[in-house]
């Protein structure tokens, strides 16, 4: 139940980000920090900060349930969003649309660099020794998104506001897509235990 509960609100976290990118993908890759460094500091359960520190297989289960917590909290931001006099639909049927044309083997690979990322800003953020453990956290964010890299998080947000304001949905697409992300980010969350002694 805890970990359904820190995944909830860990999802309203980063969808309040992505609603912040959507009205300004400038400003709100900076200030997309905020909500990775409020999950850090509240110790909430986002799937890209915690499947990089698995102890075995055996935790995979407890993984997915804070995925569907985190697309939960997407969703229920989401849905907040319909009243926003900004553009979020329309911007965020921009976003899907390019995640779609890049197709779900493309999207699936620029998604491990983002889970890499992750893995390391969390790493160094959850040490909290002193300040320049949050610079890679401070660098990571804006960095994935400058590349183009999906969280798959952040997309449920965008995924959840597309659903609401597009009227011709390729819903299998989507679905391939998605789940191309989320396996992308779980790969790059995990690709250090390939390099370094740390596991």
């Amino acid at each position: 139940m805890t970990n359904l509960k820190t995944s909830l609100f860990a999802g309203v976290l980063i969808a309040i980000a992505g609603w912040g990118f959507l009205a300004n993908p400038v400003l709100g890759m900076f200030l997309f920090c905020v909500g990775l460094i409020a999950v850090v500091k509240y110790q909430t359960r986002l799937y890209t900060g915690t499947a990089g520190f698995l102890s075995s297989w055996r935790d995979i289960p407890s993984l997915l349930l804070i995925l569907l917590g985190n697309i939960a909290g997407c969703l229920a931001v989401a849905s907040v969003a319909l009243v926003s006099p900004l553009p979020l639909g329309e911007a965020a049927i921009k976003v899907i649309s390019s995640r779609l044309a890049v197709g779900w083997w493309g999207t699936g690979l620029l998604a491990i660099g983002c889970g890499l990322l992750m893995s390391l800003a969390v790493d160094f953020a959850r040490k909290n020794r002193d300040f320049s453990d949050w610079l890679p956290l401070l660098f990571a964010v804006p960095a994935f998104i400058l590349c183009g890299f999906p969280h798959c998080v952040a997309d449920a947000f965008y995924c959840c506001v597309y659903l609401f304001s597009a009227s011709d949905i390729p819903w299998l697409s989507l679905a391939a897509y998605y789940g191309a992300i989320v396996l992308g980010n779980f790969i790059g969350c995990n690709i250090y235990r390939l390099f370094t002694s740390k596991q």
